[in-house]
């Protein structure tokens, strides 16, 4: 296995611990909508913070928001499963890769 192959795995590895953190600060946001979305069930008036204010603001119309971004959240973590499957698959074949590459290096010996 060259020093460039090493490279590639180790770089690959830091870019799935990357999108590994960032989904999940997208799943601790995911519950933290969920959390807000159960509180505005139980009121009927509702603040939103805009800039350094409070305004206030109709339960339903919060309710409408936060789903949206909720959908939005669940999109980039879909999304971010998805580059984590793919460079896991990528690490996976070049480590194969690598020990056929050992195996034949020793058979040769």
């Amino acid at each position: 296995m060259s020093s460039t192959e090493v490279a590639q795995l180790q770089l690959l590895q830091q870019n799935l611990q990357t999108i590994s953190m960032q989904r999940q600060q997208f799943e601790s946001q995911l519950v933290e909508l969920d959390s807000a979305l159960n509180e505005l069930e139980k009121k009927q008036q509702a603040y939103k913070v805009v800039g350094r204010i409070m305004i206030a603001s109709s339960s339903e119309d919060l309710k409408k928001s936060i789903v949206e971004e909720k959908e939005i959240v669940q999109l980039r973590i879909n999304s971010l499963l998805k580059q984590e499957e793919s460079i896991q698959k990528t690490m996976e074949s070049k480590r194969e890769k690598a020990l056929e590459e050992l195996k034949k290096g020793r058979k040769e010996e």
